[in-house]
């Protein structure tokens, strides 16, 4: 091989190597310094997550029945929801409130794409707020990058301090309140403000403080594009009717700069100046204008920067909006669709299906165990006693005292229960004694019911089965 071979076989893999580009997928693209920007979507984000952040602050701090009005006491396995206490044997429940959950997010994904994320998903709301302190101790984008690149000073040592106190501040005051789901959180706050609150509350405060400081402070869009499984399977969902931002590329090409008063028609330039305003306000630093990505969370806040872009320009809005990829490309949109239709049916559905049972379920849990020893059964007498183990769980927001019945095709009698008090959420466990005349037992095993019902609410009973054994004929 000569010479100029070589140099060009050299040549050649050089401009190869050129055309490479090696991503880490999980390597940080640098800090996103965000424009500050106001308009519909801005202010419409506040009117939906300022609602939902207030529910979350102030739902641990009501009171119902002398009770938070919410409450998961995970010592007593008992979740109170407003009027209503759960217990682990309504675990079905709250499967059936997930998959609710699951198929409404697939109705809106389907609909409107990934709103959710955009304007009332948790990371996005507290990274807002986050970004708010920023503005408020650092000023604006350009503002925030001079800061950054000053060696430090009193001035920015006290915006930065300023900053990080508001962060650790936001970010206790969320710990807190999370924790007083699980803790009264009155209780909570006496116990922190005196060095005398439980270990392991005080740790969990901590441990969510802490990654509430981290997540929105630092990792913000990390966690949309690599922790948030949402975001992986949103395209599967996704069809050319999925109403969600978009760049019309067919307006807004070629792109490039040009004075307010210029013909660009003229030039051949199409209504986007190429300002980047788009990509400076956005929480997770993409370009709309290279089409519908994964990182996108559908927030609205590029089509805000265009439209006062355009309304400087004097150009009309819509360059950048909430659209269909159909409507792009042929000006029109398909709303019903049978996808769509099928799962809204689905989870209307499932949502009366739910309320019906919650309204109707019975505040009172029966669970009947049969003694299990040696003797299955015994002969006291002319009588064939069995032994169970009855438990009886209130949850009734008021104590309650319950008579017991046992039920059966023979004369079935019930020994060893006395009524007595049952409070609210208590569990009561102890044995009894059901008896039948001998003569009376024609087969080896009969069926049972236990009828529990309220002294004081006849209406609230429920009962549970059980087998009774007796001796072989």
């Amino acid at each position: 091989m000569s010479d100029q071979e070589l140099k060009d076989q050299r040549k050649d893999s050089e401009q190869q190597q050129e055309k490479i580009r090696y991503v880490d997928v999980y390597e940080s693209s640098g800090r996103i310094y965000t424009r500050k920007i106001t308009g519909f979507f801005q202010k419409l984000r506040r009117y939906t997550g300022l609602p939902l952040l207030a529910g979350f602050l102030l739902m641990p701090w009501f009171v119902i029945d002398d009770r938070p009005a919410m409450l998961f006491d995970l010592s007593t396995r008992q979740f109170h929801i407003l009027w209503l206490t759960f217990g682990p044997q309504d675990a079905m429940l709250l499967s059936w409130l997930l998959i609710i959950a699951a198929f409404s997010l697939f109705t809106v994904t389907v609909l409107v794409g990934r709103v959710w994320c955009g304007f009332t998903c948790p990371q996005t709301v507290w990274t807002m707020m986050f970004i708010w302190a920023e503005h408020f101790f650092e000023g604006d984008r350009n503002k925030r990058i001079k800061l950054d690149q000053q060696p430090m000073s009193p001035s920015k040592f006290a915006r930065k301090f300023g900053k990080h106190a508001m962060w650790v501040t936001i970010s206790l005051i969320t710990g807190i309140t999370f924790i007083g789901y699980f803790t009264p959180v009155r209780e909570l706050i006496t116990g922190l403000a005196t060095f005398a609150a439980e270990p392991i509350s005080a740790f969990w405060v901590l441990f969510f403080a802490g990654a509430t400081y981290l997540n929105a402070g630092y990792m913000r869009e990390q966690v949309c594009k690599y922790m948030c499984p949402y975001a992986r399977f949103q395209s599967v969902m996704y069809d050319q009717d999925t109403l969600t931002v978009f760049y019309d590329y067919k307006r807004g090409e070629a792109r490039g700069p040009r004075k307010p008063d210029e013909d660009a028609k003229a030039k051949g330039l199409g209504d986007c100046i190429d300002c980047s305003w788009c990509v400076q306000v956005c929480p997770v630093d993409i370009d709309i204008r290279d089409g519908v990505q994964l990182e996108c969370i559908d927030c609205g806040l590029c089509v805000d920067a265009c439209n006062s872009v355009m309304d400087k320009m004097g150009y009309d809005r819509g360059l950048i909006r909430f659209t269909t990829e159909e409507a792009i490309k042929n000006g029109t949109t398909h709303v019903f669709r049978p996808r769509l239709i099928g799962y809204a049916v689905a989870v209307l559905l499932m949502i009366a299906v739910f309320a019906y049972t919650v309204s109707n379920r019975v505040p009172i849990k029966v669970d009947v165990l049969r003694d299990r020893g040696a003797n299955m059964y015994r002969v006291v007498g002319d009588d064939i006693q069995n032994v169970y183990t009855l438990k009886i769980l209130n949850l009734d927001p008021a104590d309650q005292v319950y008579r017991v019945e046992v039920r059966g095709e023979h004369h079935f009698t019930l020994g060893g229960y006395r009524p007595t008090v049952i409070e609210q959420g208590e569990l009561l466990s102890f044995p009894v004694r059901v008896s039948v005349p001998r003569s009376e037992l024609t087969t080896t095993k009969a069926t049972i019911e236990f009828y529990v019902e309220s002294e004081d609410n006849p209406e609230l009973n429920t009962t549970a089965t059980a087998s009774f054994i007796g001796p072989t004929h």
